[in-house]
């Protein structure tokens, strides 16, 4: 799945947690938290894979159940110490939003060597064979039925995050505005 298919995902799975235990869509923190959550196991296997190479597949150690559970129980306690439990709660939402978006289709289809990856390092990683670098991947892009459908699925997010109040844009703005304001 694509960097905006996971965030789709995530966003809105958090945003209904967030509605039936907070009585409130995702505030601009929540935001960050699923952005980092929905993001962080890419951002960590691929590089780690297809330019360093030092893991054996783009869906191995921060796509494991093992790292999963870990890393969330290490943001859920930093944010509950902090009095924002509800940050750890929705980055763990969307970190384990990003495993079941990876493999729901491999456990329809029954490809279970595929799902591998989620009991890594005790399971071999899955048997993708050679995954190329970014370049490969960003040159394999086609309007596929499964990449129109991930497009398809962001754009509707995004009015649901609309509808929500547009949190994180504001600080975001913000963000911009220093940026501009540094390189004068």
């Amino acid at each position: 799945m694509w960097p905006w298919g996971h965030l789709a995902f995530g966003y809105v799975l958090c945003s209904v947690y967030s509605r039936l235990v907070y009585r409130n869509p995702p505030d601009a923190a929540a935001v960050l938290a699923i952005v980092l959550g929905t993001q962080l196991p890419d951002l960590v296997d691929k590089p780690l894979t297809w330019t360093l190479h030092v893991l054996p597949s783009g869906r191995s150690l921060a796509h494991s159940v093992f790292a999963a559970v870990l890393v969330s129980a290490i943001v859920w306690a930093y944010c509950r110490k902090r009095g924002r439990s509800d940050l750890g709660a929705v980055f763990a939402i969307s970190y384990f939003s990003h495993l079941v978006a990876d493999g729901y289709t491999y456990l329809f289809t029954g490809e279970y060597a595929y799902l591998s990856y989620l009991g890594w390092p005790l399971l071999p990683p899955p048997p993708f064979g050679d995954e190329g670098t970014f370049l490969t991947h960003l040159q394999d892009i086609s309007l596929s039925p499964g990449f129109a459908l991930q497009l398809v699925i962001a754009v509707a997010v995004y009015v649901v995050w609309i509808e929500d109040g547009a949190p994180g844009r504001a600080a975001v703005g913000t963000l911009v505005e220093r940026v501009r304001s540094s390189r004068r």
